[in-house]
């Protein structure tokens, strides 16, 4: 068990965790577009991008909140070893993962606030599959429009009506991921 926890790191940290960090800067300015990632290899249930975006954003200073078949033992500790993130409660983290159902309800999320919309939770939602079908989206960083698989859309549509303010995703499946911010309009 320990050696499990201890491994499953980048292996060349500073290389792997600048090309998540191109990878994910591309995805949130380019909502919709589907991105490689590799370098890491984390205990189960956790696919290897998301242990790349959490490895790559997470830190000290970086609540965690794991939600669902997320929260055991093996990646509680694999998380802590290798980034020293805190883990919290939904209302006090920056960054959240899980599976779509486990993240629920998403008002329980911070969306930040007026004054500072940056002190909102980004949600790291591991799915079945990643595609370009399914629901229209169109806004910043979409020539005219592009579609992306998503859980449902009700909730992407109500969360973009709060910006400024609101919630990001990034939807994880295996070695992929894509980005869904809050100033991207789903139809």
């Amino acid at each position: 068990m320990q050696a499990k926890t201890l491994s499953g790191g980048f292996a060349d940290p500073a290389i792997d965790a600048a090309h998540t960090f191109r990878a994910v800067m591309e995805a949130m300015a380019r909502p919709g577009t589907i991105h490689n990632i590799s370098g890491a290899t984390p205990p189960a249930p956790l696919s290897p991008a998301a242990a790349a975006v959490l490895l790559t954003l997470c830190d000290t200073d970086t609540p965690v909140h794991l939600a669902g078949d997320a929260n055991c033992a093996p990646l509680r500790q694999w998380l802590a070893f290798h980034t020293g993130a805190p883990l919290t409660d939904p209302s006090h983290c920056m960054f959240a993962v899980g599976a779509w159902k486990a993240l629920q309800p998403l008002s329980s999320f911070p969306p930040g606030t007026s004054q500072y919309p940056d002190r909102s939770a980004t949600l790291i939602v591991e799915v079945a599959e990643l595609a370009n079908a399914g629901a229209p989206l169109t806004g910043p960083g979409i020539k005219d429009q592009t579609t992306l698989l998503l859980p449902e859309t009700k909730a992407f549509q109500a969360n973009q009506k709060l910006f400024p303010r609101g919630l990001d995703f990034i939807f994880t499946c295996e070695r992929q991921m894509a980005a869904l911010p809050r100033t991207t309009e789903v139809r």
